[in-house]
């Protein structure tokens, strides 16, 4: 069954929550066993000019809680930086299963109503110093709504926040890559992570290399903050896996789905608090599209 955004459902009241700081966010769970050194430069990036079910509340085996760092010594300072970081809303090319990569698809009306979904939810939580997003347009307008609810400063476009770009793949639907271009298809789904896409597309360690360096610049201004990030599937999936290395991401992420990831301004070290939690849609009657493309491990 197909569920669509209501148009006037209004957002539940919810009170408020209280204001716990970083530092008791970071006392009260454990740290994982990856420390990562100080930011890298970017990678040799390529940036050219530019069906649907009630949702869960956290995507189909993800937590909406899960600590990466179980069984590890309990963090300890107060230097944590909260990074928020979420998926912009739907797109008529997710929706289609086209791939985007870094094509500049904007958000459809269901993606609109998202972002003011979860706009609204962020905006009863502790409120963010800044708010960081990729400058491509699906998630920029997602920020830009973020911003204006939640009252928060002008947002900064980051391109090293961009979804992975995808070569010869973009602008195709996933069902016609294999067959129409088929070097491009074996690259893009191969489990090198050294392995770039004929087109000018990244390996998912050139993807890794520029969005955790820009985790860590922005985490390096804003230490003991609370911060949001907007940005695209296969790039939270990569902040994902370098924060939990050893705790595989099943499941997808959505769209406007919320993830939260402490981490250390001092020593790199990271904490996922909250991964994929759509909580927020199915309190507002939303839903998510199960079958679009994006947000999986061939998110693009």
């Amino acid at each position: 069954m197909l569920w669509r955004l209501p148009t006037s459902t209004p957002l539940p009241p919810l009170p408020a929550p209280p204001a716990p700081s970083i530092a008791s966010l970071a006392a009260s769970l454990p740290s994982p066993a990856s420390a990562v050194a100080a930011s890298r430069p970017l990678g040799p990036a390529n940036f050219p000019q530019i069906r649907r079910v009630r949702s869960p509340e956290a995507a189909p085996g993800m937590s909406s809680s899960a600590s990466s760092a179980e069984g590890y010594p309990a963090a300890a300072g107060g230097d944590f930086t909260e990074v928020v970081i979420v998926r912009h809303g739907e797109t008529s090319w997710n929706a289609s299963r086209i791939i985007q990569g870094h094509m500049d698809a904007e958000l459809n009306d269901i993606g609109r109503r998202q972002a003011v979904v979860v706009a609204h939810r962020l905006s009863r939580e502790v409120k963010a110093a800044a708010i960081y997003s990729s400058d491509l347009k699906r998630a920029a307008e997602t920020a830009q709504t973020i911003a204006r609810i939640c009252n928060l400063p002008n947002v900064v476009f980051d391109p090293a926040l961009r979804e992975r770009h995808i070569g010869d793949l973009q602008g195709m639907k996933f069902q016609d890559a294999a067959t129409e271009r088929p070097e491009a298809y074996k690259a893009f789904v191969s489990h090198k992570r050294n392995q770039p896409i004929p087109g000018g597309g990244e390996s998912l360690d050139q993807l890794s290399e520029r969005c955790v360096s820009c985790l860590y610049n922005i985490v390096e201004k804003h230490k003991g903050e609370r911060v949001i990030v907007v940005s695209h599937g296969g790039t939270i999936r990569e902040l994902y896996r370098h924060a939990s290395p050893t705790r595989p991401l099943h499941g997808k992420i959505h769209n406007t789905s919320v993830s939260v990831i402490l981490v250390s301004g001092t020593t790199g070290r990271c904490i996922v608090k909250t991964c994929g939690d759509i909580s927020h849609l199915q309190e507002a009657g939303a839903g998510v599209l199960e079958n679009a493309f994006g947000g999986d491990k061939n998110s693009a």
